[in-house]
């Protein structure tokens, strides 16, 4: 007998926001920020703006048009159907390369309570793959909502001690615990690369519009869980990230940067604790764009713009062919990322372009809705379309040549998929 699917409340749905942002960013981010210095603080805060300014934008989106189907549907609505296929198929691939640089930060914090021999290179890539098979696993047993909230708990914990005694360093110290890290000064040449960077952290806003047939009171949960969820992300990651970057003696070198501030500024065992929680913090992420890229497949199969196999449900509501097919291209990157110089850095970067498309589209749907009357004409939401266009642009710039080259192959080869689905779903339109 079919098992009623869970359903995610508004606590549920901010923990899927707040969750898919605070994953792998905060924790592995202040080594690669810590070059840029000051400039990582002007980078956060663009970053942050940016970031509110598109989630009102997909807030105001989905409490206009609740039963069109989430995201995928609002840019069909808006900007046609072909577009909206490059837009979410473009998101997909942003949510298979952020599970691969989660697999890869879990590893990496796990490395710090787990010491794994370097003479073993296949050993990192082998135990990312096994937590992927994991949370694949429980995703298909419906039980991926209950291990959102779990994880946006635990993960929580590290980030409020990194405060804490950032806070206590700075009261005791002042100003002296800043120049003894001698951080960079603020340029407008880091600015872009290092805003790139910043945006990854602040990805996943659309993640409670994403899934909305598993909302309850969707028209009202979504929009809140959506607000809430970017602004708490977007504060305690530019204090975290910001904190550990300008105030820990060799950042820049550190593979598990929060645990060694906690370990540096308490003691070394509560190191060891930060980095059980960064653990549980990266794979909870992973769990959570695991179910956000099965949702969204199963709606575009749905719509008829992918094969209809992909949106059919097992008897806990999940789509179960969707969660494989994003746990077997994750393995792919999982594994091109390792060969790379920095498998962050990359896997990041390749996320944050590929994520853009999505928004770039959901911001000229926008701005569509608010010409033709279908969106209120206001003055805020008018600008936070013309600002958050300007800032995914200058953001997808500074993702960097190999990145966009990356993301770019990797939507275009979705594209033939797309084509045979629709002309096969819907003859007529196809043409």
């Amino acid at each position: 007998m079919p098992i009623a699917p869970r359903r995610f409340g508004v606590w549920k749905a901010t923990a899927l926001v707040v969750g898919n942002i605070i994953g792998a960013g905060i924790f592995m981010l202040p080594r690669d920020l810590a070059p840029a210095g000051w400039t990582a603080g002007g980078a956060w805060l663009l970053a942050v703006v940016g970031a509110l300014g598109v989630a009102w934008v997909f807030a105001r989106l989905f409490a206009a048009f609740p039963t069109a189907g989430g995201v995928h549907g609002i840019l069909t609505l808006g900007v046609g159907p072909r577009a909206a296929f490059v837009g979410s198929w473009g998101y997909l691939v942003s949510v298979w390369a952020a599970n691969a640089t989660l697999a890869i930060s879990g590893v990496e914090y796990l490395a710090r309570v787990v010491p794994l021999p370097v003479a073993m290179p296949w050993l990192r890539p082998s135990l990312a793959l096994g937590a992927l098979g994991a949370l694949l696993l429980a995703n298909l047993r419906g039980r991926g909502g209950d291990v959102q909230l779990v994880s946006t708990v635990v993960k929580l914990l590290p980030l409020v001690a990194v405060l804490l005694l950032a806070a206590r360093l700075l009261g005791r110290e002042g100003a002296a615990a800043l120049t003894a890290t001698a951080p960079a000064p603020f340029t407008t040449a880091a600015l872009l690369p290092a805003m790139s960077l910043t945006l990854y952290a602040m990805l996943g806003i659309e993640s409670a519009a994403i899934p909305a047939d598993l909302v309850e009171d969707a028209p009202r949960v979504v929009p809140r869980a959506t607000m809430l969820g970017t602004a708490l992300s977007g504060v305690i990651g530019l204090l975290v990230t910001c904190g550990v970057t300008l105030l820990l003696p060799g950042a820049a070198t550190s593979d598990a940067p929060l645990a060694d501030f906690v370990a540096w500024q308490s003691v070394p065992v509560a190191g060891l604790a930060v980095a059980l929680c960064a653990i549980v913090s990266c794979f909870g992420c992973l769990n959570g764009y695991l179910l956000v890229g099965a949702e969204l497949t199963a709606a575009m199969a749905d719509d008829g713009d992918l094969p209809t196999s992909l949106g059919r449900r097992n008897d806990v509501g999940v789509a179960p062919v969707p969660l494989w097919l994003g746990a077997g291209v994750t393995t792919l990157l999982i594994l091109a990322a390792y060969t790379a110089t920095s498998a962050f850095r990359f896997a990041a970067l390749v996320t944050t372009a590929t994520n853009l498309v999505l928004y770039l589209l959901a911001l000229a749907t926008a701005a569509r809705f608010l010409l033709d009357g279908r969106l209120p004409r206001t003055i805020g939401l008018g600008a936070a379309c013309v600002g958050g266009m300007v800032f995914a642009l200058f953001a997808l710039l500074g993702a960097g040549a190999e990145a966009l080259v990356w993301g770019a192959a990797l939507v275009a080869a979705g594209i033939p998929l797309g084509l045979v689905a629709r002309r096969a779903a819907h003859p007529a339109r196809a043409n």
